[in-house]
């Protein structure tokens, strides 16, 4: 088993930052890739931010976050972090840290084994 727990949510104007962090305990770290997922108010579903591979360190994010999102980890440390700049209220929602065993990135859901139980991010205009 892997623990996931987020931290660094919080209220922001429009424009401002965040800085999350997702620390892993139980099993190591190792092997894992790490992904970002949030989930915004209204029954909406959840949905991809970012990931990192465990090996070179390859990151991805969805459309909407590049230039503005970046993904990092540090391993010695089993955390993973997202900074989170430029923010507008449509970033506002739940984030969840998820861990994957194998590696490789990858950007749905299904494919992750662990999941944290996510810090509230909202923006405001």
């Amino acid at each position: 088993q892997v623990q996931l727990v987020e931290s660094g949510g919080g209220l922001v104007q429009a424009g401002g930052s965040l800085r999350l962090s997702c620390a892993a305990s139980g099993r190591t770290f190792s092997g894992y890739a790490m992904g970002w997922f949030r989930q915004a108010p209204g029954g909406k579903e959840r949905e991809f931010v970012a990931a990192i591979s465990w090996s070179i360190g390859s990151t991805f994010y969805r459309d909407s976050v590049k230039g503005r999102f970046i993904i990092s980890r540090d391993n010695a440390k089993n955390t993973v972090y997202l900074q989170m700049n430029s923010l507008k209220p449509e970033d506002t929602a739940v984030y969840y840290c998820a861990a994957r065993q194998g590696g490789a990135y990858a950007n749905r859901v299904p494919q992750y084994d662990y999941w944290g139980q996510g810090t509230q991010v909202t923006v405001s205009s």
